[in-house]
């Protein structure tokens, strides 16, 4: 029964001897294990990261299968692709929110939104447009127009997680922050995007379809915002009214766990982004409901968060290791080796050239927006964004499956030639990149300049886990953001719009729904009563 319950849950045994599917399961599990003890051991280098880790055992693990297996097989299990979107990227993304340092998302908003959104749509423009005239010229398969599209929503979603584990916060606070801050808005638009792809009719290209595929995006953009708000407002105002906590630690925090999934099914439910929904949710939760809970549950939510993010990280790459070595995607390819090096050089070139179109032209945009010459990015500075977001990883495989594959599996030629590519490229770009980009970082911004003098204080960045970054609310006031601009009153002054947020939030939100500083109200009627 045990088997029975895996199965349904996505996951396909290969063999059918229940031992040998027992034995399958336990030396992944075991692997997962050594994939975070050797982690550990080379993490004091910081130049080998946990995903290059998980990769390489992945790798080694994939070719002693395949060689035991005599070229049957890579794999120790096979998954449904769907697996990755309803169980394993969830919490990736709910923790990005969830322990995003509030105070430096918004202090930086308009330079991250910028990066992150309008980037990510200028990227997947120029990656999109890019292999439908180049890949077609190298017969690879029949593609439609939507795979072309979907190819720019996969290659432009960047993998913040492995390029944040190679930085140093206390070295680089800001460009820690920027990389983070586009990274989870990137992933966000990038999925976004590809949904709102899955959506559009392509049977009729015209200007009527380009207005509806923006509008699809923005009600998506929008729809999956607003349930996130609304199912975070909801878990923070339960837990402040019935106080579960001072009965029963377990339950409050296997509310704050379900809920925050809730927004991703119930998101999925409507049709809506899920990825999206749960990364606002996480934001919401960590700003009002987190405070809300006793201090045992905070201590619990904050690492059981952080675990279940860690191991799904960490599992996907470990799977990613294994695939790159499947038979079935690559017997497709291996009459014309010289075409899949080709399409895998090709979509790595549009990655390099779309981050560049956007990163370079924004950088120029920001500096003039701002006043200040000590506020402005300067070449060094703009070379080390554009390197630190090239490595994919996570969300570009799971979307890359999801489109790309049927139940693990790929049938047509054009189809495993975009998986294999995809692996390829997030293979080399996570070893490759990921061990020069600490070498570049120190190169191009030393310890005692760089994106360390831009900020004004780095205490927000050095706080403990458990602090979940909540800085005093008086420095709020006093932080100089961005700088003044000219295009609008937003722009011009983003510190006036934060000020009247935090008046909106004192007097209205944080009364209604909790948060820092105060009491949840079953607590404050049971020392009523003790009072009397």
């Amino acid at each position: 029964m045990g088997l029975d319950a895996v199965a349904r849950l996505g996951v396909s045994i290969l063999s059918n001897d229940d031992q040998v599917s027992v034995d399958s399961i336990t030396l992944f599990v075991a692997l997962l294990c050594g994939c975070i003890v050797i982690g550990y051991l080379l993490e004091e280098s910081r130049w080998i990261n946990e995903s290059i880790t998980a990769l390489v055992i992945g790798l080694c693990t994939g070719g002693i299968i395949l060689l035991t297996t005599k070229g049957k097989s890579s794999h120790l299990l096979e998954f449904d692709e769907q697996l990755f979107f309803i169980y394993v990227l969830p919490p990736i993304i709910f923790n990005a929110g969830f322990q995003v340092k509030k105070k430096q998302f918004f202090r930086n908003f308009m330079t991250i939104m910028l990066f992150g959104a309008v980037g990510t749509l200028i990227s997947f423009s120029i990656i999109s447009f890019g292999a439908k005239e180049l890949l077609g010229k190298l017969d690879i398969g029949f593609l439609e127009l939507r795979d072309y599209l979907a190819i720019g929503a996969i290659f432009s979603a960047t993998d913040s997680v492995c390029t944040l584990q190679v930085l140093n916060q206390d070295e680089t606070p800001r460009l820690y922050s920027l990389v983070f801050g586009e990274g989870v808005v990137n992933d966000a638009t990038s999925v976004v995007l590809f949904n709102a792809i899955q959506k559009l009719d392509l049977s009729h290209i015209n200007s009527r379809a380009a207005l509806l595929f923006t509008g699809n995006f923005l009600y998506l953009f929008l729809a999956s915002t607003f349930l996130g708000v609304l199912i975070g407002l909801l878990s923070a105002y339960l837990i402040k009214k019935i106080y579960l906590g001072r009965h029963s630690t377990d339950r409050e925090v296997a509310l704050v766990i379900l809920m925050a999934y809730l927004s991703y099914v119930m998101a999925e439910l409507f049709d809506l982004s899920g990825i999206l929904t749960v990364f606002i949710c996480g934001i919401v939760m960590s700003h009002y409901t987190w405070h809300n809970v006793t201090a045992n549950s905070k201590v619990t939510t904050r690492h059981t968060f952080a675990t279940l993010s860690f191991i799904a990280e960490i599992f996907i790459f470990l799977y990613v290791g294994m695939d790159a070595l499947d038979i079935e995607k690559w017997r497709f390819v291996k009459n014309s080796p010289g075409k899949s090096v080709g399409v895998s050089a090709v979509l790595l070139g549009l990655v390099l050239v779309g981050r560049a179109c956007f990163v370079f032209p924004l950088s120029l945009l920001s500096n003039c927006l701002k006043q200040s010459e000590h506020d402005k990015f300067g070449l060094k500075q703009q070379v080390t964004i554009w390197w630190a977001g090239l490595m994919r990883g996570s969300v570009s495989m799971a979307l890359a499956y999801n489109q790309f594959t049927r139940f693990g599996h790929t049938q047509q030629p054009g189809n495993a030639v975009m998986i294999t590519s995809t692996i390829t490229i997030v293979l080399f770009s996570t070893v490759v990149f990921g061990l020069i980009t600490k070498r570049l970082v120190r190169f191009l911004l030393p310890s005692t300049q760089g994106f360390n003098s831009l900020i004004s204080s780095e205490q927000s960045f050095t706080r403990p886990l458990l602090t979940n970054g909540q800085e005093p609310e008086v420095e709020m006031g006093n932080v100089d953001p961005l700088g003044p601009a000219s295009l609008s009153m937003l722009l011009k002054k983003p510190h006036t719009i934060l000020k009247n947020w935090r008046r909106f939030d004192d007097a209205f939100m944080r009364p209604l729904f909790g948060g820092r500083g105060f009491v949840p109200d079953a607590l404050e009627l049971s020392k009523g009563g003790c009072g009397h």
